[in-house]
């Protein structure tokens, strides 16, 4: 963690909303309504300042206090409103910081709708690209889902580190060696020792390894390590919030499956004939209902072991 030292704070000591774009036990729960449908989120207080939105498209992490509000996570475009109001509820201050973390294009809401509530709004620069921006020359036109969906783009890009210091709270956001993708970061809100990976650690199912946008099984494994100790509270990118023991039991499955996996190419076997193996079997249930499917999940641990085929 020395890189999170290197970082110079960025205070809120500014009325601008402030948006920046990157995947529990003891957790008290306040739902409002369940998240998932439209419009609709669930609240989760971790701590008396953090609670998590959970929206369609992701978890978002908020910070609440004197000085305003700093969020982190995948929010959908019709979760901002609902989000705004509860927010407005929590902190007489109008500063906002939004950190909207990265995922794959595909599931991608642009700035949500922050940017037009008049926030300044930024990405991991890899990220960033992916969606038509960091670009050197004039900007791209916004895609078709965008213009309908009513959002943009962030507007401002961010490389190694960011760091926040509000609300009592010091946040520091840490690009790290390729897991998911060659734009992952870990966010360490450290007074309330909560983390989040984004789709390093999707909650809700197997992670996706993106290989053809820098995303390693080797990268992923280190990026979660480290913070399986009970004192963490962990939010996935989608799904309820755990601690560091949950974190361990999905770093454990990954371990497994990776080593099942690694045997039977050590034995000779073809692609092929290692995902009718099903090596995550006794995981499925837990595991196999998110986003990747767990035959699919293999084939992304036998082609980081072996690239070649």
């Amino acid at each position: 963690m020395k890189g999170l030292r290197k970082s110079a704070g960025i205070r809120a000591g500014m009325v601008v909303a402030f948006a920046i774009a990157f995947g529990y036990v003891g957790a008290s729960a306040a739902q409002e309504t369940p998240g998932g449908e439209s419009g609709e989120v669930k609240i989760t207080e971790v701590t008396p300042n953090v609670v998590v939105f959970a929206t369609r498209t992701g978890n978002v992490i908020a910070l609440v206090g004197p000085d305003g509000a700093l969020l982190v996570g995948t929010p959908s475009a019709d979760s901002t409103e609902r989000i705004s109001s509860e927010l407005a509820k929590r902190t007489k201050s109008p500063v906002r910081f939004v950190v909207i973390a990265p995922e794959d294009p595909a599931h991608s809401e642009g700035d949500a709708g922050w940017g037009r509530r008049g926030a300044f709004v930024a990405m991991q620069e890899k990220a960033l690209e992916r969606i038509g921006g960091h670009v050197m020359g004039a900007p791209k036109p916004l895609s078709e889902e965008f213009v309908k969906m009513g959002v943009e783009r962030p507007h401002v890009s961010f490389s190694e580190v960011m760091s926040f210091d509000l609300n009592g709270e010091a946040v520091h956001i840490v690009k790290q060696k390729p897991g998911y993708s060659d734009a992952d970061a870990l966010v360490h809100f450290h007074v309330a020792s909560v983390i989040y990976f984004g789709e390093v650690f999707p909650g809700d199912g197997y992670p996706a390894i993106e290989t053809g946008r820098g995303g390693t099984l080797e990268g992923l494994l280190k990026m979660v390590d480290a913070w399986t100790d009970p004192r963490f509270h962990v939010v996935p990118a989608r799904g309820e919030v755990t601690n560091g023991p949950g974190l361990k039991a999905y770093h454990d499955m990954l371990v497994t499956v990776r080593d099942r996996v690694q045997h039977s190419i050590d034995a000779g076997r073809r692609e092929s004939e290692v995902i009718a193996e099903h090596p995550t079997a006794e995981f499925d249930a837990k595991w196999g209902h998110g986003r990747v499917a767990a035959d699919a999940f293999v084939q992304e641990i036998y082609k980081a072991l072996k690239p070649e085929d």
